[in-house]
């Protein structure tokens, strides 16, 4: 009997309307997390996928020696594709020129992820037998012949490259680059017992299987191999993907926050509309299981029907915006099952939670409220239903995002704000009492109903606070980051480096860059040294501790020293001063902490078999990410004037001043068929400036990062454009809200003004107090959301997304105005109707 009453009753407020906002705020949970999800999942996979042609591989082993061929079963086991790549330094040699080059051996299959760039366009061919494709500046420096010798055997030179996919930055490695078949290095005789090569292992598949692969190989690697991925430290990329990762899943929690709220509210409403009913019940005699099982039963019926409408809704939504997706990222479908599934358990878990403080008041319901409606039974304690919230929210978000500390974040914004809610609530409720029920203008009449209606509008208050939050929160992290990535990749930043400057070649080279209108950047001297002391203690090597030598483990290779009298722009000093004393040393904060080093710590350097100490004076941090030379230990000019050193710089180069320059005095360049290019082998024209640059300075190594910054700018452009949509989708969540807390309150509201027009208020004044009113609630939420939103922004930038903090102090002007507009606007367009009614609609719609 009571399940048929309970579907009863489920059609019959179904019908009249009364589960509408309750059926909303489920809905909108279960569509905001699972159509969020699933976009932020197509976003994340698509911004990994497109950044992993930064490595052209999903993931890659590179090690010193060949790996264990279990490995490569496991990866085939798993349906991952793989192939082998080789890495060595060797000379070339074209009749009496000769080159030190990087040769790149592969199999057939690379690359697995992206495109090589060649001078005629992009292809996935490789060279043929007995070829070779080169670096433009090889050409360069040995003239562009037909042919080039290798170790014992000799190669055409077939095509020009103007990038590899995972060519990476590195400015230091100077040598050209050169590709070649992995089955023609055996024949040039290069490769003997101890010659040092490096072997990259590529692979790329579906997520699940690499995941699997991960954990299973990386364990198994020792030190001497690296694993790596898009987000290695190394790769250019690494820190954007990182950061847009973090930002999709916390817009993803800030909705399940938002909707969670949007839940308590209505199961709050839901409840107070079934007092009276529930009292009836028991008065007819009806026993606490049967009222129990009754209502159990029509709150799953509403929640199943909100989890229905979500799913729809977030399948939908995903649909449509995968339409207003560029075709690239559109492309990316991940499976579905993870946003379903979560959006399932969203509806579940928090129709649960947050109404099992409200289903519990509801049933404590005394049968004398038929006689006194004040009666509400017992009054149990509110803890309980903080704790059941904090719980359902921190459960859901962290099992969305597997994050403690975007968990944590979200939680500590939701309990501030619950705490400036309730002192809010109380003085509305003690300065109200000196306001009265004074109706003689609009202002008294808003803050009288403002005191009448005190818990009511702090419910209110949380979903109108907790929109503008989020919105405030996403909008600033928004903005922070794509600011962040174009200091990264300004307009004109750097595409052209050059390395191994003499110290005889610096002033013609200025003059040379002055000639052709070029701005170069600084130039920054380099050194190669070891560390091998820190205190008078001898470092050791990995090697060395893995075969169970007892020290402190240093790092096992030279690093590039440099020296500066100024802090690089792109550093950030942490502790100390920077290079005042001729001894001073800065260092990097990641070496710091690996090596223990600390501020005074006395560092002993081996450079040109010479000893050099120096005394640590400042920790800086540095941002990789930047393409800048950066450099792990920086010297004062003092301390490294003893040694022999080389230069290197950066400049940009337009495509106009590339191709049109003309004042070299190279016949080729002259040559009035070709326009005033230069000439490859096959004919090809040539930019004029870097071959002039090439022929005048020989011995300068000209390294071009044109063709990745592009490929950085396309990333950045989508990770830009992921952070847009995202923030529409919030926009979006946000206002549904919004609409949805005007509905809170109606039914008194409705009594409100039918007992006012009774006493003769107009129409005028009703509408003037009303719209006030619900300002004066829009401009409240604006000030506790600033005074939350800056709260967790100072979180999450300093625990998540390692940001600069700063005060957004325009926010305290621009958000209660806004607030108190959008709010205003929303319930005085819901209440239209009712202000419209004479006295006796108003009436008898209350009956």
């Amino acid at each position: 009997m009571e399940l048929s009453l309970a579907w009863r009753l489920f059609k019959r407020e179904l019908q009249q309307g009364q589960l509408l906002l309750i059926i909303l705020a489920i809905t909108l949970a279960v569509l905001s997390v699972s159509g969020l999800a699933r976009v932020s999942e197509r976003l994340q996979v698509a911004i990994t996928g497109q950044a992993s042609q930064f490595i052209a591989a999903d993931r890659i082993i590179d090690s010193p020696v060949k790996i264990d061929a279990a490995i490569l079963t496991k990866a085939e086991d798993l349906g991952l594709k793989h192939v082998t790549n080789m890495q060595f330094n060797s000379m070339v040699y074209s009749g009496d020129k000769f080159q030190l080059v990087t040769v790149r051996a592969v199999e057939t299959g690379y690359p697995l992820k992206g495109d090589i760039e060649l001078t005629s366009g992009k292809t996935k061919a490789l060279p043929q037998a007995g070829e070779i494709w080169f670096e433009t500046r090889l050409g360069g420096l040995l003239g562009y012949p037909k042919s080039i010798e290798l170790g014992n055997s000799e190669f055409v030179l077939s095509n020009e490259i103007s990038r590899l996919p995972d060519a990476g930055f590195n400015p230091f490695a100077s040598s050209p680059v050169v590709l070649m078949r992995m089955e023609d290095v055996a024949k040039t005789g290069v490769i003997q017992p101890g010659s040092r090569v490096t072997y990259m292992y590529q692979f790329a598949g579906d997520e699940a299987s690499l995941t699997v692969f991960e954990q299973s190989v990386k364990p198994l690697l020792n030190s001497t191999q690296r694993w790596v991925d898009v987000q290695s430290g190394d790769s250019p990329i690494a820190g954007a993907v990182k950061r847009a990762e973090r930002f999709l899943l916390l817009a993803s929690l800030m909705g399940i926050a938002l909707a969670c709220a949007a839940i308590g509210i209505a199961a709050q409403r839901y409840c107070q509309r079934h007092y009276d009913v529930v009292a009836m019940l028991k008065t007819f005699g009806a026993s606490a299981k049967q009222i129990r099982l009754l209502f159990g039963t029509h709150l799953l019926l509403v929640t199943l029907m909100g989890i229905v409408l979500g799913l729809i809704g977030g399948v939908l939504l995903d649909l449509g915006i995968s339409y207003l997706l560029p075709p690239e990222i559109a492309a990316y479908s991940p499976p579905l099952t993870r946003p379903l599934l979560l959006g399932v358990s969203t509806g579940l878990i928090s129709a649960f939670m947050f109404s099992a403080y409200p289903l519990m008041r509801l049933l404590a319901i005394p049968p004398l409220r038929v006689l006194q409606r004040q009666l509400e039974g017992l009054q149990l304690g509110m803890w309980l239903h903080l704790l059941l919230s904090l719980g359902a929210m921190a459960l859901l978000g962290y099992l969305y995002s597997q994050s403690w500390a975007l968990t944590l974040t979200v939680v500590a914004a939701v309990l501030l704000l619950g705490v400036l809610l309730s002192v809010l609530g109380f003085v509305m409720i003690r300065l109200g009492h000196s306001v009265g029920m004074k109706t003689t203008n609009p202002l008294q009449l808003a803050l009288a109903g403002l005191r009448r209606r005190a818990r009511q509008n702090a419910v209110q208050l949380v979903g109108f606070s907790a929109a503008l939050v989020l919105l405030l929160t996403i909008l600033a992290l928004r903005q922070d980051l794509l600011n962040e990535w174009q200091k990264q990749l300004p307009e004109n930043a750097p595409n052209y480096f050059l390395v191994n400057i003499a110290p005889d070649d610096t002033k013609p080279l200025n003059d040379f860059m002055t000639a052709k209108g070029i701005v170069a950047t600084d130039i920054y001297p380099v050194i190669r040294g070891r560390l091998t002391q820190i205190n008078g203690e001898a470092l050791i090597s990995n090697e060395q501790s893995e075969a169970g030598e007892k020290g402190r483990v240093g790092i096992s290779r030279e690093l590039n020293l440099t020296w500066r009298n100024t802090l690089p722009a792109n550093n950030e000093l942490l502790e100390g001063h920077f290079n005042q004393a001729a001894d001073d040393v800065s260092v990097e904060s990641g070496v710091a902490d690996r090596l223990g080093i600390g501020i005074g710590d006395k560092l002993t350097y081996v450079i040109d078999n010479q000893e050099l100490t120096v005394k640590v004076a400042s920790i800086r941090a540095v941002h990789w990410e930047t393409l800048q030379p950066n450099f792990f230990m920086i010297f004062t000019q003092e301390a490294l004037a003893p040694f022999a050193y080389t230069s290197m710089a950066s400049f940009y180069l337009n495509d106009q001043q590339a191709t049109n320059d003309q004042s070299t005095n190279d016949p080729a360049t002259n040559d009035p068929a070709t326009n005033g290019q230069a000439l490859s082998a096959d004919g090809t024209p040539k930019d004029a400036v870097i071959l002039a640059l090439i022929q005048q300075f020989p011995t300068i190594s000209i390294i071009d990062v044109g063709a990745m910054v592009g490929q950085l700018r396309q990333i950045i452009e989508q990770v830009s454009l992921s952070l847009t949509l995202v923030l529409a989708l919030v926009l979006l969540a946000s206002a549904l809200v919004l609409i949805a807390q005007t509905e809170a309150g109606m039914a008194t509201r409705q009594r409100e003004l039918a007992v006012l027009r009774t006493f003769g208020a107009s129409g005028w004044l009703l509408r003037s107090a009303t719209g006030l009113e619900f300002a004066l609630l829009g401009g409240i939420a604006g000030v506790l959301a600033v005074i939350v939103a800056e709260f967790a922004l100072y979180l999450l930038k300093t625990q998540v997304f390692e940001l600069n903090v700063y005060m957004h102090w325009p926010w305290w002007g621009i958000a209660p105005v806004s607030g108190a507009l959008i709010v205003a606007l929303l319930g005085v367009w819901r209440c239209r109707q009712l202000l419209s009614q004479s006295c006796s609609e108003l009436l008898k719609a209350g009956s």
